[in-house]
């Protein structure tokens, strides 16, 4: 039985519930170097900002943000800040030319040859007979282990190949590599040290002896949906599966022994459903030196993540770099499925700001709602949004359980104000018919406990019969809300299958009133002995049907 992974106590899945995929690392970055008391801000590309951004990434798709200090600001794409240059992103997205850079470093790379849109599959083909099979196929140009086809064992299989990648796919450039056996690593580096590596594992299944193959994988993606990183990254049964099922002898159906790990793709993609498990004291020192050396081969790129394949882990010869990434996913890492998670937000701060290193965030709760931050973005109201500042030092919170008659909305909103003005956050919520719950965080623990009094001293919108207090330990969002108990939600719900229940009424008796109006209308009793005909014909013409 595995272990449970250990996640980072303050970035919990609370936290994340408005930063999924590629949000997840920009969120990650901005929520730590903003609890140090840095500056955030977002933009958007009409922001006056955006050009200046532009000198530390190639034409930015995506949301970016700033931070910035008494001495100092950066700009940041998702895991990526603008120490990182131009030209190390465009060596990075280019994956001939990441082998080029690194062979030229002496960092190990597997051979390979690049083809551009004008070699046709045949040229290809006879090409790729100086690499010798097996072999890996993938797009010059691609993320995320789109069109990577791996262990290609005959011209047949690499034709066939070929066509999916350039034309269903569309990526037209392609490499075509020796293929490499072995463990795949992501590993993170920052400056000259690797701060996380895990091992990315093919999707797959552990069979119990009781549940089917399909059982297992649907079993799986309940462990993945709990996961922050991996929720979205389901194992689906694709065609790909169907066919490395069956080629290792089983079906859907089958029953896998208990404890038979039984593989589900060839590629380890964290995305087509590879497991990250966390390898970072595990690997030897040896490979861990040559992603550094990786990193530090491209002029301007001084953090982002490493893609080793290892065949021996006890022989660094046998290890070669197969991909760079300028902005790497840092989710694997922080969210692994075995193993401790590794603090990467924490690291590209510290080489970013450092001096902020010695503000610890590791005990610290308060965050922001990343949606509602990029709410005035999104609908196009604002073009930047600064985050209000966040409260440095420890945090200390208590949530009080009021009953009595307090539900009024008007009591609700003076707790509020109150909160507001004293610089606490939380919120409150209906616990029950006669109990609310208030939830109050801050740095100073006197005004804590100073609300608690408040929660008494407003009779004329409520009757407070009892305040019990207890300490609070979970996260705490900045800034002070007032959350619909489940019975109003109940209601609303209710609303609104009312409402629709209605339209479909309406709809009913307007299909009634057409269908009595076409019943009665003449064409429709003329044509009676013709549809009569026709369903004679059809009934004797059924007699002859197999």
């Amino acid at each position: 039985m595995k272990d449970n992974p250990i996640w980072l106590p303050h970035l919990t899945n609370e936290m994340l519930k408005g930063a999924r995929k590629t949000k997840l690392c920009a969120y990650s970055v901005a929520l730590e170097g903003w609890r140090r008391g840095l500056k955030l801000k977002w933009y958007t590309r009409d922001s006056e900002k955006f050009n200046d951004m532009i000198t530390f990434g190639v034409n930015p798709p995506g949301r970016l943000f700033s931070l910035s200090s008494e001495i100092r600001t950066h700009y940041f794409f998702r895991t990526r800040g603008d120490l990182v240059t131009n030209e190390a992103v465009e060596i990075g997205s280019n994956k001939d030319e990441t082998k080029i850079w690194l062979s030229r470093k002496g960092v190990p790379v597997p051979e390979g040859i690049e083809f551009d849109e004008y070699k046709t599959d045949e040229e290809i083909i006879e090409s790729a007979k100086t690499l010798g099979y097996p072999l890996v196929l993938k797009p010059t140009n691609a993320s995320l282990g789109k069109g990577v086809i791996t262990n290609i064992r005959n011209a047949n299989a690499l034709k066939k190949s070929l066509k999916y990648v350039r034309e269903k796919l569309g990526y037209k450039n392609v490499l075509v590599e020796r293929y490499v056996p072995g463990e795949e690593y992501r590993v993170y580096v920052v400056g000259d040290k690797v701060i996380g590596a895990y091992n990315r594992i093919p999707a797959n299944i552990i069979g119990d002896g009781i549940h089917t193959i399909e059982e297992l994988i649907e079993l799986k993606n309940q462990e993945r949906r709990r996961n922050p990183r991996l929720f979205n990254c389901l194992i689906e049964i694709d065609e790909e599966i169907t066919e490395f099922i069956q080629s290792a002898g089983y079906t859907f159906e089958s029953i896998p022994k208990k404890g038979e790990r039984i593989f589900l793709r060839e590629k380890s993609n964290i995305s087509a459903g590879g497991d990250p498990i966390d390898v970072t004291d595990e690997l030897p020192t040896e490979i861990k030196q040559i992603a550094v050396k990786a990193i530090n081969a491209i002029p301007g790129l001084f953090h982002g993540g490493v893609d080793i394949i290892v065949s021996d882990i006890r022989d660094k010869k046998s290890a070669v770099v197969i991909e760079l990434n300028p902005t790497a996913q840092i989710g694997g890492i922080l969210f692994p499925l075995e193993g401790r998670a590794r603090d990467i937000p924490a690291a590209i701060i510290d080489f970013y700001f450092p001096e902020t290193k010695g503000i610890n965030t590791e005990r610290n709760r308060i965050y922001f709602d990343f949606n509602s931050v990029l709410e005035p973005l999104q609908n196009r109201s604002a073009i930047e949004v600064e985050v209000a500042q966040a409260p440095v030092g420890k945090i200390y919170a208590k949530k009080y359980t009021v009953t009595g008659k307090v539900h009024s909305i008007s009591y609700h909103r003076w707790l509020r104000k109150k909160a507001f003005e004293r610089n606490l956050s939380g919120c409150i919520k209906k616990s029950n018919s006669d109990a609310i719950e208030v939830l109050v965080a801050g740095t100073n623990p006197h005004d804590i406990d100073n609300f608690k009094n408040l929660l008494t001293q407003n009779p004329d919108k409520a009757e407070v019969e009892q305040v019990t207090e207890e300490i609070w330990n979970g996260p705490v969002k900045v800034g002070f809300e007032i959350i619909e108990g489940k019975l109003k939600n109940v209601e609303n719900e209710l609303k609104k299958m009312r409402k629709q229940l209605k339209e479909i009424e309406k709809q009913r008796i307007w299909f009634e009133r057409e269908t009595t109006k076409i019943a009665q209308s003449r064409s429709w009793r003329y044509t009676v002995p013709v549809r009569k005909l026709g369903s004679f014909f059809k009934s004797k013409l059924s007699v002859f049907r197999f």
